[in-house]
């Protein structure tokens, strides 16, 4: 099972990541939230981290020229607002056909995992739903409902998950689970939070 640790934007978090090695980095590519790393301090940060840990930039709604500012570091686009079929295809034709794409969803409905599944892309990330946020709020998805309604296409499970839930998490049997929050103590990221998930992830 894969683990990335989301949320990267301080060179102390990139060296905690060298230090324990989970399997991918997020970095926040899109404003307003709190997490966003502007593109100059994107690529000192992934101009530092270990090689073997893949570089994902999450994105809400963007627009070609904001993805085109990250995406010759990036091994993996994750979308997380409501893009469309075709801008994905867009995204693929333009940016890179090698690149892969994952499509974050706030799941409230077994319609939402259902329309996502159908969008060309390789992997999903199943999130817990917020009126007024996407993504990022701590707190953990409809479990039943995303054990009840699996999808077709590979997923990561987030959404509040931490050390204390990840074996619970890990019993929906997803690709790999996605960890910010979780991974932090009054909003930065915490060594010993990655050095137990990274502990326990490779103990599953």
């Amino acid at each position: 099972m894969k683990l990335k640790i989301c949320g990267i934007r301080r060179m102390e978090d990139v060296d905690c990541l060298n230090r324990y090695k989970p399997d991918f980095a997020g970095f926040i590519c899109s404003k307003p939230f709190w997490r966003y790393v502007p593109p100059e301090g994107f690529r000192e940060l992934v101009h530092a981290l270990d090689a073997s840990i893949l570089r994902v930039g999450v994105f809400v709604n963007p627009t070609m020229e904001e993805i085109s500012r990250y995406a010759a570091h990036l091994d993996v686009l994750q979308l997380h607002g409501e893009e469309t079929a075709e801008l994905i295809t867009e995204i693929r034709e333009t940016i890179s056909h090698d690149m892969q794409i994952w499509k974050a969803v706030r799941v409230r409905t077994p319609a939402d995992i259902q329309a996502a599944d159908a969008l060309p892309v390789d992997k999903l990330v199943l999130d817990s739903f917020s009126e007024v946020q996407h993504g990022g709020v701590g707190k953990v998805a409809d479990w039943e409902l995303i054990a009840r309604n699996r999808p077709e296409k590979p997923f990561l499970l987030a959404g509040g998950i931490s050390a204390e839930n990840m074996a619970e998490a890990a019993g929906l049997q997803p690709w790999g689970l996605d960890v910010s929050s979780g991974a932090e103590t009054e909003r930065c990221k915490d060594p010993e939070k990655i050095r137990t998930l990274v502990a326990q992830i490779r103990g599953l």
